[in-house]
């Protein structure tokens, strides 16, 4: 991490989520930041709702939150860690790929009305590549777990 930490006001909002992250609706999977340790953790925030695209195909009169789609809302929360932590310079050509992820475990299905709590730890920051441990909670209780592996690339 560089010697200067940016100074980040929380919580972090949907306007500030969206010029860190490249992803748009209906695929930005982070609504708000309310916990950042720079350079070390995030905890940050999706409300689950019934107007999620994916919910009229998975599954039609039993909505449950696609797996794939948490682990990439970690994915994004470790982005955001990244981002607000002033950990690589700003580039407008280089942009962070999820490329490993390890030890995926799901637990309790995410349904409409859940509020998903992003928690992303940073273990190290090598070469451009970022690794982090992630949980998802809702109500206190894990959802799912996995490590990632985030690579810097240019666009």
């Amino acid at each position: 991490m560089n010697d200067v930490t940016p100074q980040v006001t929380l919580p972090v909002d949907a306007e500030r989520i969206a010029a860190i992250l490249p992803h748009r609706y209906p695929f930005l999977l982070v609504d708000r930041v309310i916990e950042l340790v720079a350079g070390q953790s995030i905890v940050a925030i999706k409300n689950v709702t019934m107007n999620e695209p994916f919910f009229t195909g998975h599954f039609p009169g039993h909505p449950v939150m696609p797996g794939v789609l948490i682990v990439e809302a970690l994915a994004q929360a470790s982005g955001l860690l990244i981002g607000l932590s002033g950990t690589h310079a700003a580039k407008d050509d280089r942009i962070f790929y999820l490329a490993k992820v390890d030890n995926a475990r799901f637990l309790k299905p995410v349904v409409p009305g859940d509020q998903l709590r992003l928690e992303v730890q940073l273990k190290r920051l090598i070469r451009g590549m970022g690794i982090f441990t992630a949980r998802a909670v809702v109500d206190g209780k894990d959802a799912a777990t996995c490590e990632l592996m985030c690579a810097e690339t240019t666009r």
